[in-house]
């Protein structure tokens, strides 16, 4: 276990089921050093944990607690795709859309909930941008799916296999005269 796993148990945080995509695409791609995370509801497996508009069916501490289930559904998604949490050097920007009934303005307390999480596990390296746009029906009837950026490390394998592949291209040189 990693130093990420073990913040998890000692907060005693359990990680849910992997979400499977509901559609042509990746729930994590990571690409230069970035994950870019897909839009991820309070689900466990196949199973939606918490129904209903924000303001409306649920109460605003119900809200946050979603989007804390939310977060738990991102890290099992980051785990699944890195290997290891602990590759997660920073978490860089969230965007949380949140069903809210008509009139409900506190969208970003409902975020709250994910983004204190994300600090609680990763202290400062989680503090992020963000942006908390209320919306109305969601997918699944969800209150709230959020999709994120992340900086990730390198794995060690990766860079050697880089490293290696880098060897077998020959390297043109040019030399530069400044006048």
């Amino acid at each position: 276990m990693g130093r990420i796993d073990d913040r998890l148990e000692e907060l005693g945080l359990t990680l849910p089921e992997p979400m499977a995509p509901p559609g042509n695409f990746e729930l994590v791609t990571v690409h230069a050093g970035i994950a870019y995370i897909a839009g991820h509801a309070p689900i466990d497996g196949s199973a939606v944990l918490v129904e209903g508009a924000v303001g409306r069916e649920l109460t605003l501490e119900e809200g946050y607690r979603a989007a804390r289930l939310t977060g738990l559904s991102i890290f099992v998604s980051l785990k699944h795709a890195l290997g290891d949490l602990d590759r997660v050097t920073r978490w860089l920007r969230a965007v949380g859309y949140v069903q809210t009934a008509p009139g409900f303005h506190d969208n970003a307390k409902v975020v709250n909930g994910f983004s204190d999480l994300v600090v609680e596990v990763w202290g400062d390296a989680g503090r992020h941008a963000r942006s908390a746009p209320g919306q109305g029906p969601s997918p699944l009837n969800v209150p709230i799916i959020v999709d994120a950026l992340v900086a990730v490390s390198e794995r060690a394998a990766d860079r050697a296999r880089d490293l290696s592949a880098s060897s077998l291209v020959p390297c043109a040189t040019q030399s530069l005269t400044v006048t």
